[in-house]
Formats: structure tokens, sequence, C-alpha cells
């Protein structure tokens, strides 16, 4: 009687995350420009929340020996016209605008990502009052009506500005999440779920938001520099952080008018918020390039590189 030896079992196969998170970080390695914003952004961040502790001078408090007085040793920035130290003013209004402009895109994204998949995976009278609210939002002058309401509620602080300008940034993500959802729910995988008996909240958790992740990851990432630049322009014509808080927006208002007079009131500023617009911008196209399944920039790289280096 002859035994047949077992076959050594094969291998389990790696699991498809794994090489996609491999492959991202391997374009994400590869985009300098990418690299560069995310080496800049939190350069900036650790400015923005390090940077208070550099200095002996509050942002709020006056040096009155020091007017008007330019960059030096003592005051790095130099001050504006009260004593007030332009580098402690500069790092909290970075500070601030950082925040604001990280709520703003946080919840902007999830209530987008919420209505669209909602929107596209239910469809019909759901789909249908969800987008009346979304055409209905987009048709309002979003600029105007925060500048009505912002003065209203000055009790309430920053973040009900934060909701404003929040409520006002998601309607163009939820229309597009709403059109993969479309394409995702006529999927295999969504359709064995459905007839699983699995809940439609949870397909849409598990199943649907996660294969839109990407999209949802680079929109985000761009929210960030749309809503700083946002809170700029509010807070420039006096319709967001009200003081005696500071923000870019308001050091820029404060320093357009003494800019030719005294440059270090509003170039400071300035260059900040334009370091972190352009470092935003160099990541959303970096992850653009890396989460695109389609995208095959690094091979084309290498290979043209090999091709100069042949005789």
């Amino acid at each position: 009687m002859t035994t047949v030896a077992a076959e050594p079992a094969a291998p389990a196969p790696a699991p498809r995350s794994s090489g996609r998170a491999r492959l991202v970080l391997t374009r994400l390695l590869a985009a300098r420009g990418a690299l560069a914003g995310g080496v800049l952004v939190l350069l900036l961040f650790a400015l923005a929340f390090g940077g208070p502790y550099l200095t002996h001078w509050d942002y709020a408090a006056p040096d009155f020996t020091a007017l008007h007085q330019p960059p030096s040793a003592q005051h790095w920035f130099g001050t504006n016209g009260i004593g007030q130290d332009v580098f402690a003013q500069s790092v909290r209004g970075l500070q601030k605008s950082l925040v604001i402009g990280l709520l703003v895109a946080l919840f902007s994204t999830v209530l987008a990502s919420l209505v669209g998949a909602c929107a596209g995976y239910f469809g019909g009278w759901a789909d249908r009052c969800l987008m009346f609210v979304v055409d209905l939002l987009m048709v309002f002058p979003s600029f105007l009506i925060i500048t009505i309401v912002s003065p209203r509620l000055k009790s309430t602080g920053w973040i009900a500005f934060v909701l404003l300008l929040a409520l006002f940034n998601w309607m163009i993500t939820a229309r597009v999440v709403r059109s993969m959802t479309l394409s995702l729910r006529e999927r295999e995988f969504v359709r064995a779920a459905r007839f699983m008996g699995v809940r439609p909240l949870r397909i849409i958790l598990r199943h649907v938001l996660p294969n839109v992740a990407s999209f949802l990851i680079i929109d985000a990432t761009i929210a960030v520099g749309g809503a700083v630049m946002s809170e700029t322009a509010l807070s420039y014509f006096g319709f967001g952080v009200k003081p005696p808080d500071v923000s870019l927006g308001t050091l820029l208002a404060a320093g357009t008018s003494e800019a030719p007079v005294f440059p270090w009131l509003f170039y400071f500023p300035a260059a900040l918020l334009v370091l972190f617009v352009l470092a935003v911008n160099l990541i959303g196209d970096g992850l653009r390039d890396a989460l695109d399944p389609t995208a095959a920039g690094a091979p084309r790289r290498r290979a043209r590189s090999v091709r100069r280096k042949q005789p």
C-alpha cells in the first residue's frame, strides 16, 4: 500500500489592503512636492503650537517702550502701534487659523460623506429630499449669509463661526460622494451584504464609505487650505475671529493700512498664510496621484531616468 505525501499548504495571499497601503506610501515618498508640503505643514504646526513657548511675550501684552519697533533681538518680528509683539501675535493667529481650518474640513467632510452616501444608497424620496437641500444651500450666497449671521453670534465664540463655515462647505463633495455611491451600491459585495440582512447604515459605514475614502482624504486635505482662506477673508472684513483674540485674517486686516511704512506688520502673517496654503496644495496633489489607481507617475519617472542613463 502506497502512501501519498500530503502537499504543503500554499501560503496565504497577502491582504490587498497592506499592498495598497505600501503602494500609496511608495508613491507619496516618490512625490517630492508632497514630501516638501508635509514637512512644511509639520513645521508650521510646530511653530503654531510651540512658538508661544519660544518667547516671553504674550500676544495681547503691550510693550509701551517699543512702539512700531522693527524686527530686533528683543522682538523678532517687531511690534505694532501699541507695542504688541508681532511674533507672538503671528503664531497665535496661525494657531487659531489652523484649528479653524481643521475643524471646518472635518465637519464638512463628515457631513458630505454621510449625506452623499445616504442619498446615493437609498435613492427615491431620500435622494430627492437630500439633493434638494444640497441644491438649496448651493444657491444661497454663503459669504453674504455668514457676514449677516456671524455678528449675532458674538457671545458663542469662534465655534459658531466654524459651524457656519462648515455648513456652506460640503455640498459639492456630497454630490460627488452620491455619484460614487450610485455605482457602488450595485457592486457584488454591497448586494451580498444587503441579501444577508445587514442594516443599511452598517453597509454605508463598512462598505460604501471605505471605498470612497481616497476621494474624501484628498478633498479634506484641500478643504483645510480652503477653510483657512475663507476664515482669513471673513476675519479680514471683521466677520470672523473677534478681538482680543487674533487670527491671520485679523492680523492682515490690521497691518494692511500700515504695510507701506511698517511692512513687518503685514508680510510676516501673509508669509505664514501663503506657506500653509501652498503646502496643503502640494500635499493634496501628492495624495491625488498616490491614491489614483490608474496613476503610474513613479514608474514613468523611473523609466525616463533609465532611458537617460542609456548611451
